[in-house]
C-alpha cells in the first residue's frame, strides 16, 4: 500500500512547526515524522540592556552661602494692640496719619508708614523695621492718653475763632467732629455727619432755639432723640442710623451724632440761646 503522506501545521508558542508523515514512522501504518528545521529565534521587542555606567569619584559637598536675612519687622499688616496704637499716634504727630488711633495695622497705617520711610530715605516696605521704629520714636514724643484714645474717630479740627469765647457747640465739616467748648477749652467731642448735597447742613453762627428729648420728625416721621434745634428744622441730635451705618448714609440737613451717651450729656448741659458754629 502506498504510503499516505499527512501534512499538518502545528503551532507551538509563536513558532510554526511543519510535520511530514512517511515510512518508518513510530505511528501506525508506518507514518514517520520528518526532522524539522528550527526557525531562528524571534526578534526581541525590548531594548538591549544599557551599558553599566561607571561611577564617578565622589565630590566634596559644598555649603551654599546665603545672604543674611532681613530683621524681623516690629509691626506689619495684621498686627494689633497698644504698640500699633502708639505707632499711629506718633505718625499723627507728624501729620502722616489722619485718623484717630485704632490699634489695628491695616492699609491706611501701611501707607502712612511708607510715607515716613520715604521721608527718611528708608526702604518703603510698609512694615515697621527696627530702624524705622527707632527713627520715628526719635522724631516724636511719647503720645498722651488723649492722643492714644481720642474721643472721635478723626482728629478734632482746629476750632474756628468764633468758638474760642464763651460756651459754644463748635461743629467742623472738614473733620466731621463736634466739640463742646467753654472759653476755648474742649470739654467733650464726638463724631458727626451732615446732610447730603441735596439737603445740605447750613453753615454759619446760630443759637439753640428749642430742645426736644424724644422728638419725632413731622416731615420724615423718624426719631430724633436729644434734638437741639439751631436753624429752622435743622438740629443736632442722636441718629441710630449713623450709629449703625456710619458715613455711608447722610441726614436731611441735621447734624447727626452716633454716640448716644455723649449727646445725652450734652443735651443736659446746653441751654436755649447757646451759640452754635458750623464751619468748613
Amino acid at each position: 500500500m502506498a504510503a499516505v503522506v499527512v501534512v499538518a501545521a502545528l503551532a507551538v508558542g509563536c513558532r510554526p512547526v511543519t510535520v511530514t508523515g512517511g515510512a518508518g514512522s513510530p505511528d501506525s501504518k508506518g507514518v514517520r515524522y520528518a526532522p524539522t528545521t528550527a526557525a531562528p529565534p524571534p526578534l526581541s521587542h525590548h531594548a538591549p540592556p544599557a551599558p553599566t555606567k561607571r561611577s564617578s569619584p565622589s565630590r566634596p559637598h559644598r555649603t551654599a552661602h546665603h545672604a543674611p536675612s532681613a530683621p524681623r519687622p516690629v509691626m506689619a499688616a495684621g498686627s494689633r494692640g497698644a504698640l500699633v496704637r502708639e505707632l499711629q499716634a506718633r505718625l499723627a504727630q507728624l501729620g502722616l496719619f489722619d485718623r484717630s488711633p485704632t490699634g489695628y495695622y491695616a492699609a491706611l497705617t501701611a501707607a502712612s508708614v511708607r510715607a515716613f520711610q520715604k521721608q527718611q530715605g528708608l526702604p518703603r516696605t510698609g512694615t515697621v523695621q527696627p530702624t524705622a521704629w527707632s527713627a520715628l520714636r526719635a522724631r516724636t514724643h511719647q503720645p498722651s492718653q488723649q492722643e492714644l484714645h481720642p474721643p472721635t474717630t478723626r482728629p478734632i479740627g482746629t476750632p474756628d475763632p468764633r468758638c474760642l469765647r464763651g460756651r459754644v457747640i463748635c461743629i467742623s465739616k472738614r473733620s466731621n467732629t463736634l466739640a463742646w467748648m467753654v472759653d476755648g477749652e474742649i470739654v467733650s467731642a464726638m463724631d458727626v455727619r451732615f446732610g447730603s448735597q441735596y439737603t445740605p447742613t447750613r453753615e454759619g453762627t446760630f443759637a439753640i432755639t428749642f430742645k426736644s428729648r424724644r422728638h419725632i420728625s413731622t416731615i420724615y416721621h423718624t426719631a430724633m432723640p436729644y434734638a437741639m434745634f439751631f436753624s429752622g428744622g435743622q438740629a443736632v441730635h442722636y441718629s441710630a442710623d449713623f450709629a449703625a451705618r456710619g458715613y455711608t448714609g447722610a441726614s436731611h440737613g441735621c447734624v447727626n451724632v452716633r454716640d448716644k451717651e455723649k449727646i445725652a450729656a450734652l443735651f443736659e448741659t446746653v441751654r436755649k440761646g447757646t451759640r452754635v458754629v458750623v464751619y468748613h
